[in-house]
This record gives C-alpha cells, structure tokens and sequence, in this order.
C-alpha cells in the first residue's frame, strides 16, 4: 500500500477557507465569482446528493480550470457509505477525478479512504462529515491514516472544536450556515422507510420536512375516551376514523407538523469560530438556487475579510444580517455550537417562506456611456417594479424598473421570456456577474 503523502505540515490555515456548494458549472462560477475560496461539488456517481444536478468529468475540468483562474479550488463529494456493489468502477472513478484536477474528495467510507490513498496519492481525502467525529482522539486517529483535513459531524460545539486544535495539528472543516439534518450527522433511514431511497448513498427524500398529522391506535373504546374537541374533520378517510384503526389526535383547524430542524447561521459569531480555530467555513446547499449562494457567500466573505483584515475593530454589519435574510429558507438559529438545541430549535408550524426575493436578472454587459445594462432574464419582471442590484465587488443600490427593450431596440412591456436578453437604464455602473432580484 502506498503510504500517504500528508505528514502533518498543514495543520492551520493563514485565513479561514470560505468553502460554497455547486449543484451544477453554473452555480460553481457564481460562487466562485462571489468570493468562494473552495466549493465542493458531486459527481454522477458516489454523492450524497444524487437529485443535484452534478457534475460530469467535463464538467469538472472546465469547472477546474474556471476556479483556477481565481485562486480556487474544487473539491468532490464522494461521501457514501458503500454497499459491495458501489465499489466496483471505484478506482477508475478516482483516477478521472484527479485527472480533472480535483483538488480533493470528501469522503466517509474507510473502503473509498484506502482505494484513494492508494490509487490516487495524489488527491487528498478530506473525512466527511457523515463519519460524527466529535473528539481529538478520533481527529488524531484519521490524522495518522494520513487525511489533511477532518469535517466535523455538526454536533460539535465550539468548545470541543477548540480543544481538538489543541490537541492535533490538522486542518479542521465545519458546516457555519445551512440546513440542518434532524438526525445524527444524517444517519438516518427514515427515507429508506417512506421511499426506499437510501439516505447514506445519495438518495434522501428529505421526508422530515413532510408534513405529519398524529394519530393513536384504537378502536371503539379508545375513540370514546377522546373530549368532544378531538374528532377527525368529515373528510378524514376511513381508515383514519375513530372505532375503525386510528384516532386522530388533531382538530379540523390543527396544523400538520414536520420533524425539520431551522436553520443554521453563524454570521454573528464570526471571531468566534476564528478564533476556536475552524479552519473551512463551509457553506450548506448544493440544491439551493443561485441567487442563494451567491448572497450567501458575498456576506460570509465580507465579514470574514472585514474580521481578518482588523481583528480589534471588527463591527457585524447589520446590512450583512439583511442580505442573509433575502436569501433564507427558514428560520436560523447557531445549531449545537453553544448548546444543545431543543424544540424551539425545531420548525413545528408551517414553515415561513423567509425569503422575500426572487432572482430576476443576470447583468450581462453595460455601455458606461449610455447608463444602459444588458440584463438576461432569470423570472418576470415589468417597468414599475422595485428592484435591487448587488455584486461581489461591492455593487448595492435599488432602483425601479424603467424602459424595458429586447436586444434590437424595440420596446417591451415585461420581461416575460427565460434567458431573453433585456437592455434597460441602470442608476448606477454594474458588472457582468451582478444580480438583480426583485421582491415576490
């Protein structure tokens, strides 16, 4: 076996990584473009996330080169845990990784860890998160199997993270923003049982975010036992009916309740993690939108930059929080980094659609001399609605929408076609890669 090249050099990183999800090449150069210094991504095979769209090899390489060009690099999910059947195609799979220029995987299976280190020296394996690894002693055992880096499961608080860069000297990756999985590190079945899609091989159907409804099991007698209040609505079906199997233990006006956890944001605590000495700031979401990733990582690379650029002054800027909260898909809270969460950490009514903006426009060009942007289409938009502008390198600014005209000049009333290239007055200069969104 050959021996892994990782002898503890690089145990903490100059800045922290800001590490972004990439469903697909485009959400990879948006993420990129907004200040990522890493995103992962998933392949066709091996993934956690098999509804992504993902990634072909080809795909990878002009992803590869893309990040190259800004400093950055790709890492690849291939965190399954493997069945016997999986393996097979393993090894070639790696090979055409590392030939793309994928600069590391992320993996759980200790059969994918040893296949890779020996195949494919070359390519570093970073412990996933789905391995739970909580304490120093588990760091310090992967760190001798020769992995660089460890993705602590997100039960760990920061006063264990802490102490584990204390006690070894290895780069450490932790979630800072993004869902929450409801069970252990995702070790869970329960889509296993609903859908037969394996959760652990890429096929979770995220079904503690259905809605539920509760019932007890009973007939005659217990559906007596029930007060007056507790009777299934006229439309419940038979089944569900007191006296046949199952009493609902729920009234007509009762909202049905899900098993989802809100969730996580760390922007608030930025030093903090810093200073427990989190080395990757990883950033949750390789199925969320485009316009999610990039406001997220346009926020966390602002307060991460502010906070390293003059510790002793660093001021969370509430328009930071804002940004953030244009781009939520639930309510947040700081997960298990300061305590264990409870049931008001869990969402139990009818989730709130937090994000009150849509992403309706991609800037293409813009003439400095006209004022005028060429704006390709990404949802309906119409002359009179208000509007904003944002960008990596700074661009912010509102403005209503005016004239609207397709590329040959000629005047519009909306802009009602997918990708139709718009051209309209902007109020101030913007960039190719600068979004516009709209409230829904």
């Amino acid at each position: 076996m050959a021996q892994p090249v990782y002898k503890g050099q690089r145990h903490r990183l100059d800045k922290p990584e800001l590490l972004a999800p990439a469903g697909n090449l485009e959400k990879l150069k948006f993420a990129v473009h907004y200040g990522a210094d890493a995103v992962y991504i998933g392949g066709q095979k091996y993934g956690l996330r098999s509804n992504a769209d993902n990634f072909t090899f080809e795909e990878m390489k002009e992803g590869v080169e893309f990040a190259r060009k800004y400093g950055a690099k790709v890492f690849v999910a291939a965190n399954i845990y493997a069945h016997n059947e999986d393996i097979e195609g393993i090894e070639d799979y790696l090979r055409n990784l590392y030939e793309a220029g994928i600069a590391a995987i992320i993996a759980a299976d200790p059969a994918i860890i040893e296949i890779a280190q020996r195949v494919v020296p070359g390519l570093e394996v970073h412990l996933s998160t789905q391995q739970s690894t909580l304490n120093w002693q588990a760091v310090q055992f992967w760190k001798e199997e020769g992995l660089p880096r460890v993705v602590l499961g997100r039960e760990t608080s920061l006063q264990e993270i802490a102490e584990i860069k204390n006690h070894v000297d290895i780069e450490i990756e932790a979630f800072v923003h993004g869902a929450m999985c409801s069970s252990y590190s995702g070790r869970c079945v329960l889509s296993n049982h609903f859908t037969d899609r394996d959760s652990n091989r890429g096929g979770c159907c995220q079904s503690c975010r259905w809605k539920y409804d509760l019932f007890e099991d009973g007939r005659d007698e217990a559906a007596s036992s029930l007060p007056s209040g507790l009777q299934p609505p006229a439309s419940a079906p038979a089944a569900f009916k007191p006296g046949i199997t199952s009493i609902p233990l729920f009234q007509k006006e009762d909202h049905a309740f899900t098993m989802g956890s809100k969730d996580l944001c760390m922007l608030e605590h930025i030093p903090d993690l810093i200073e427990a000495g989190i080395d990757s700031f990883k950033i949750e979401g390789r199925m969320k939108s485009i316009h999610y990733v990039a406001t997220v990582v346009n926020v966390y690379r602002q307060a991460i930059d502010a906070y390293m650029e003059d510790p002793e002054n660093y001021v969370l800027k509430p328009e930071w929080l804002e940004e953030l909260n244009k781009a939520a898909n639930r309510p947040l809270n700081t997960g298990f980094f300061y305590d264990t969460p409870d049931h008001e950490d869990h969402i139990y009514e009818p989730e709130e659609k937090a994000a009150p903006y849509d992403f309706a426009g991609l800037v293409m060009d813009y003439d400095v001399t006209t004022g005028e942007a060429v704006i390709q289409q990404r949802n309906h938009f119409k002359p009179g609605q208000h509007i904003e502008f944002f960008g990596p390198e700074g661009t912010f600014f509102k403005q209503t929408v005016g004239q609207l005209k397709d590329e040959a000049g000629q005047a519009l009333d909306a802009a009602r076609h997918p990708l139709q290239r718009i051209r309209m007055k902007v109020d101030h200069p913007v960039k190719p890669f600068d979004m516009m969104r709209k409230r829904k």
